[in-house]
């Protein structure tokens, strides 16, 4: 049986109304439309009960008044007997006597007055709020229900088992009650005339495997759709299958962890098959789609299906070629080409393919394919060419060709049929290796709505094509090689239904025409182009701005936060703007990225930054600003990014910024001053302070920094899409500027100021960080020992300051370093060996630190052994094989005490008695000979000892 034929019976046998979103009639015309019988009395005060329970704050039920309750809105009665059959108060969307900010929504308590409705056959109170009430357990008792919606109406806990006595019921629809749960099903088996069963978004997690037991109970069973359920459990096999009368299967969004099971293989009526979702379902496509000649449309994407789908689509094709409408295998792990047996789909009108890995060109049969209507293949590696094939598709309305690597030609072959064509995506990851070959006045036969194409080559003018296409509201045009100026006629033409408007890097140049006007445009760019003039004022509606890097010049608009009061994204960044920044942008209460930078705006912040406190990203680096960094900056507690380096500020570093959910601070390049901030945040990933006037210790609560100690990424830049931050970190010896691999950058730049003290043990917890540079400072004391547990630093820069001590040899744990630059302190011994050290071999990394010896420098250590000749003093005491600093010593103490002994002992006393003066330079002349000796011994060991002799 067909399903529309099924649903036709269903709303024959219960006399409804169309099952979808009504709008409902006034009270008046709902009276007119109802026949003339008289409800009964019980009923009529069971159903006012009812109506006292709820709230009502759109007066939905206020018609709900006088004798005869057949009358009222949402209630029927059986025309012989006057019993109400029918209550329907599913909430519309639409009611003519709202305002906008009505709530149409039913809610309160559910009285229990309803039993009394004992002929009641229908009962819908779909999309309303019951604030978390338990589904009644008293509707099991309604045992003449038919047809029970109770959809999206937020009834919370666990199903009633007493809905398994409603035997009549053919409809049940709980779908989108995402507290309501249940702990098995086994209430389902005694529903045996049920045709239409939805449990979607329930919480059906702890049902185990018993679920599909309870539905095979079910022999009536039409539809059954078990969405976003939490099943974990698909029984791979049953011992028979009682529901093969079954239309329409949906498993979609579960968490199965298994392949595709044999039970389908008997479900030989399904029209409808949705396997999405399930992430786990995984391997090749299984062969039993043969003989599946009724099946329409089949839905097996965001899977883990892998290998090349041939098999899969002769099988299809071999059974499926008069009636498979849709097919969906988009995100997948789909490998190889597409091949030709897809052009015996004849009767194919939806095709997704996104999001897999296949190759090559489009197949040629994709011609045969008469009756698409939607095509797919975004996110794919196709590297080769579009068929003129596919200029026969005369049904095609979507196409969508975008993130694959295209080559060849585009030319009117693969166009001039397409009639129906409204949507149009197409790009290319090889820059302009698509080209669009077609004649410059050619006139298509399609007139698009949207249109996406970017990296193709289509300039350097703009078509005749582009410019008769007069019904777009949504235009990406990025990248394809225009040079021109905008034809003003046509963008006069779009202006007033665009919505979406993307022009960007191109070489489009002139000014922009100042008359237009956008009312619906909610997005613009025109980055990357040659656009001159003054800012435009047309896009008053739009919410995102990027004009970044143009030549637009003057000044900024001083009324623009009042034309743009919706902006949430502005962009102008890289242009020649001047003059002062307006007041008025502060009243952009949705404003979260302020983009400003490198122009030539000067005078000061403004002091009152109290009401932009959506704002996430305020860049205004690279200007001329002068003036202190306003304390009230400190109100913008979502401040994520703050950039406004290289100006003229000056004073000290608000305390209140603390208040501020930092990632990201760049001040470098200004004249600020004062101690470095205590209060610097935990996600900090970015802290660029180089080039000010600094002074007092580095904090030794780095620790704090929880990001740069423990890495996370997940949260940065959540902005992304809207806000590319560009900065110039000092890392690997030179000035990089990042911009799309920002997020991954986590550096601490102090370097240019005056700051004193040691380096604090805490920084060495800072295990993430990539780019450390203290250098050009006034710093002094011992490079901790345990820098190396700072695994991924890149970069370390303590250069010029006046650390001494020796380079720890912790440093040689460093794996991934690729550029140290220690020179111009005082540091002392021999420098590591081992490990990342032993690549980074210049030898200026350590000039002006004279007393470290080691294979990189000329100086060697003690024990260093080299061709040249003997070792060089120089090496670290601790290593010499002839003394240590203990020998040294005595030996100089030695030295002075003789002299001591010696002159007063001996010299004095030859001073006081005469006999022992003769004596004394009669010994003299004895030993002279002798003392001459072994003095020059002595020097000659001394020499050899210290490494003095030369060769």
């Amino acid at each position: 049986m067909d399903l529309t034929v099924v649903f036709l019976f269903l709303s024959l046998f219960v006399s409804s109304s169309p099952l979808g979103i009504i709008k409902l009639s006034s009270c008046n015309e709902a009276q007119s439309q109802t026949n003339n019988v008289k409800c009964i009395h019980t009923e009529r005060e069971a159903l006012l009960s009812f109506k006292k329970g709820l709230t009502d704050p759109s007066g939905r039920l206020s018609c709900w008044v006088g004798e005869d309750c057949c009358q009222w809105r949402g209630i029927e009665c059986n025309n012989q007997s006057g019993h109400v059959t029918k209550l329907d108060l599913r909430c519309p969307f639409e009611l003519e006597s709202l305002t906008p900010y009505t709530n149409p929504y039913l809610s309160g308590k559910i009285s229990s007055s309803l039993i009394h409705l004992k002929y009641l056959n229908y009962l819908d109170l779909s999309l309303n709020d019951f604030e978390d009430i338990q589904i009644p357990q008293f509707f099991g008792m309604l045992e003449n229900l038919v047809y029970l919606n109770l959809s999206y109406s937020y009834f919370y806990g666990e199903i009633p088992p007493h809905l398994g006595n409603l035997s009549s019921l053919m409809h049940l629809d709980l779908h989108g009650n995402y507290g309501v749960y249940a702990e098995n099903l086994d209430w389902l088996s005694n529903l045996s005339s049920l045709k239409y069963l939805d449990l979607g978004e329930l919480g059906l997690k702890d049902v185990g495997a018993d679920w599909l037991q309870a539905i095979n109970m079910l022999p009536s069973l039409l539809e059954l759709r078990l969405s976003y359920c939490d099943l974990e459990s698909l029984p791979p096999s049953l011992p028979f299958v009682n529901f093969t009368s079954l239309l329409v299967l949906d498993l979609s969004e579960n968490q199965f962890h298994s392949s595709i099971p044999q039970w389908l293989f008997n479900l030989e009526n399904l029209t409808t098959l949705d396997l999405s979702g399930n992430f786990f379902l995984q391997g090749q496509f299984p062969s039993f789609f043969q003989n599946r000649c009724k099946l329409k449309t089949l839905d097996l994407s965001w899977n883990n299906f892998d290998g090349n789908i041939d098999g899969f689509l002769d099988d299809l094709s071999a059974s499926l070629n008069n009636c498979l409408e849709s097919l969906d295998l988009s995100y997948n792990q789909l490998v190889g080409k597409i091949p030709d047996s897809l052009g015996k789909l004849g009767s194919l009108r939806y095709l997704n393919l996104e999001n897999n890995s296949f190759w090559g060109s489009i197949p040629f049969s994709i011609g045969n394919l008469s009756s698409l209507e939607e095509l797919n293949l975004c996110g794919n590696e196709m590297n080769g060419t579009i068929p003129e094939s596919l200029g026969q598709l005369s049904e095609l309305v979507h196409l969508y060709l975008l993130d694959n690597s295209w080559v060849g030609f585009i030319t009117e072959a693969q166009l001039m049929n397409l009639t129906r064509l409204e949507e149009f995506v197409l790009t290319t990851d090889k820059n302009q290796s698509l080209v669009f070959k077609v004649t410059y006045d050619w006139v298509p036969p399609f007139r698009l709505q949207g249109l996406d194409l970017e990296n193709c080559l289509i300039g350097p003018k703009f078509p005749a094509w582009l410019q008769v296409q007069n019904k777009l509201t949504d235009v990406t045009l990025k990248n394809i090689g225009i040079s021109d100026t905008i034809p003003e006629e046509w963008f006069s033409k779009i202006s007033s239904q665009l919505t979406y408007l993307d022009l960007s890097n191109n070489q489009i140049t002139g000014n922009l025409p100042h008359q237009l006007v956008f009312p619906n445009v909610d997005f613009i760019d025109l980055s990357y182009n040659l656009f001159k003039g003054p800012i435009p004022l047309w896009f008053t509606t739009a919410r995102q701005i990027y004009l970044r890097r143009n030549l637009f010049s003057g000044h900024i608009p001083s009324n623009i936060g009042d034309l743009m009061p919706k902006l949430e994204t502005l962009d102008l960044s890289e242009n020649y703007l001047d003059g002062k920044i307006p007041f008025s942008i502060q009243k952009m209460k949705d404003l979260y990225v302020l983009n400003l930078g490198r122009n030539q705006l000067s005078g000061e912040l403004s002091y009152n930054w109290n009401e932009s406190k959506e704002l996430v990203v305020v860049d205004i680096g690279h200007n001329n600003l002068s003036g202190k960094i306003p304390s009230s900056m400190g109100c913008l507690s979502y401040l994520s990014t703050l950039v406004l380096s290289n100006n003229n500020l000056h004073g000290e570093i608000p305390s209140s910024l603390q208040n501020c959910s930092f990632v990201s601070i760049d001040l470098g390049g200004n004249n600020l001053s004062g101690n470095l901030p205590l209060w610097i945040g935990p996600i900090l990933q970015i802290l660029d302070l180089a080039h000010n006037n600094l002074f007092g210790g580095i904090p030794d609560c780095l620790d704090n920094l929880t990001t740069l100690v423990y890495g996370n990424n997940n949260f940065f830049h959540f902005y992304n899409s809207s806000y590319i931050e560009k900065a110039i970190i000092m890392t690997k010896g030179r000035e990089l500027e990042y911009s799309n691999t920002l997020q991954f950058v986590t550096s601490i730049d102090l370097s240019r100021n005056k700051l004193t003290g040691g380096i604090p043990n805490e920084i060495a917890s800072l295990g993430r960080l990539g780019t450390l540079n203290l250098s050009m400072n006034h710093l002094t004391g011992n490079i901790p020992k345990n820098i190396g547990n700072m695994r991924w630093l890149e970069t370390l820069d303590l250069s010029r300051n006046s650390f001494s001590g020796p380079i720890p040899e912790s440093m040689s744990f460093l794996t991934f370093l690729a550029h140290l630059n220690l020179s111009f302190n005082n540091l002392t011994g021999r420098i590591p060996n081992g490990n990342q050290l032993q690549t980074l071999n210049d030898a200026s990394i350590y000039k002006g630190n004279p007393l470290l010896c080691g294979s990189t420098l000329l100086t060697k250590c003690l024990g260093d052994e080299t061709s040249n000749g003997p070792t060089f003093i120089g090496g670290s005491v601790e290593d010499r094989q002839d003394g240590d600093d203990t020998e040294r010593l005595w030996f100089y103490i030695s030295i002075g005490l003789g002299f001591i002994v010696g002159f007063w002992g001996i010299c004095g006393t030859l001073l006081v008695k005469k006999s022992w003066r003769h004596w004394y330079f009669r010994f003299c002349d004895d030993i002279k000979d002798r003392i001459t000796l072994t003095i020059a011994l002595k020097v000659v060991h001394l020499k050899k000892k210290f490494g003095l002799e030369k060769n």
